[in-house]
C-alpha cells in the first residue's frame, strides 16, 4: 500500500518536471552549504573538544541521513496539522487501515531525496578518511547509528504530530525540536557543556545516536554498552507512539 501511495506522489511530482528538477538542485546546494560551514569551521580549529573534522562529518552525515530520510519518505507526519485543519483526518479515521500508517504515507517528498543521497556520500567520505580498525562489531554499531538516526527523527515527527492535537499549529515548537535538534545533533553531543548535553541525552536521546556509539566506533572505548546504546532510541519511540494514540483518542473531529 505504501508503494502505491509513493507511485501516486512520484507521478504528481513529475507532472511539473522543470519545477521538480530546480527544487532538487536547490536542495543539493542547501546541503552543501551546511557541509562547507563545517569545513570552514575546521580551517580555524584542528579539532573540537578532541573530535576531528571527519569525525564530526560522520556525525553530520548520519544525523542528516536520518532527518532527510524521514522528510523524504514520511513527510505526511510533518504536515499533520494540515490534515486536522482541512478535515482530512476524519476521512483517515473511517478507513480500515492504521491511521499513523496512512498519515506517514500520505506524502512522499522526492525533492528531499537529494539530501538522503548527499548524506550517504558524506558518511562514505568520512569513513574513508578515518582510521577505523573494522570488524563485525564496528560494522554493526555503524548500522545501528544510521538506523537509530532514522528512528529518533521518526519518533520526533510522531511526537510533533501528537502535539498538533493540542494546538493544531505548533510550528515554532516543531522547528525547535526537529530542525533545532538536528542542528545540535550533527555535532558529537560530548562537545557541549554538561547541562546542555544532559538535555540531549535524557529528554531527546541524540547522544545515543551520535556520541556513545561513535566512541566505540572510533576505538576510544571497548564498552559493549556503548555499542548497543543506539537501541535506547527504540525505547524512546514507545512514548512517542503512545502520545499519538492518546491524542487520537481525544480527537473530536473538526466538524463539517
Amino acid at each position: 500500500m505504501y508503494i502505491e501511495y509513493a507511485k501516486l506522489e512520484i507521478k504528481s511530482a513529475l507532472e511539473y518536471k522543470v519545477s521538480f528538477i530546480l527544487n532538487f538542485i536547490s536542495q543539493i546546494f542547501v546541503m552543501f552549504s551546511l557541509y562547507f560551514m563545517i569545513i570552514a569551521l575546521f580551517t580555524k580549529f584542528s579539532n573540537i573538544n578532541g573530535f576531528t573534522l571527519y569525525e564530526v562529518l560522520l556525525c553530520f552525515g548520519i544525523v542528516q541521513f536520518g532527518f532527510s530520510f524521514n522528510e523524504t519518505f514520511f513527510r505526511g507526519l510533518d504536515h499533520f496539522e494540515e490534515l486536522i485543519i482541512n478535515g482530512d483526518l476524519d476521512r483517515y479515521i473511517v478507513r480500515p487501515q492504521n491511521i499513523l500508517f496512512q498519515v506517514m504515507s500520505s506524502h512522499v517528498d522526492l525533492v528531499k531525496l537529494s539530501r538522503v543521497i548527499q548524506s550517504f556520500i558524506i558518511i562514505i567520505i568520512s569513513l574513508i578518511n578515518l582510521n577505523i580498525n573494522w570488524n563485525i562489531s564496528k560494522i554493526f554499531v555503524l548500522l545501528l547509528m544510521i538506523f537509530s538516526s532514522i528512528i529518533i527523527f521518526f519518533g520526533l515527527f510522531v511526537l510533533m504530530a501528537s502535539y498538533c492535537f493540542l494546538t493544531i499549529q505548533g510550528l515554532e515548537v516543531k522547528n525547535l525540536v526537529t530542525d533545532g535538534g538536528k542542528q545540535v545533533a550533527q555535532y558529537p553531543i560530548g562537545i557541549f557543556k554538561k547541562g546542555f548535553a544532559l538535555i540531549f541525552t535524557i529528554i531527546i536521546p541524540f547522544a545515543f545516536v551520535n556520541y556513545y556509539p561513535l566512541l566505540f566506533l572510533l576505538g576510544r572505548t571497548n564498552n559493549m554498552l556503548y555499542m548497543l546504546s543506539p537501541l535506547v532510541v527504540i525505547i524512546y519511540l514507545i512514548p512517542c507512539l503512545l502520545s499519538f494514540k492518546l491524542g487520537l483518542k481525544r480527537y473530536s473531529s473538526t466538524g463539517s
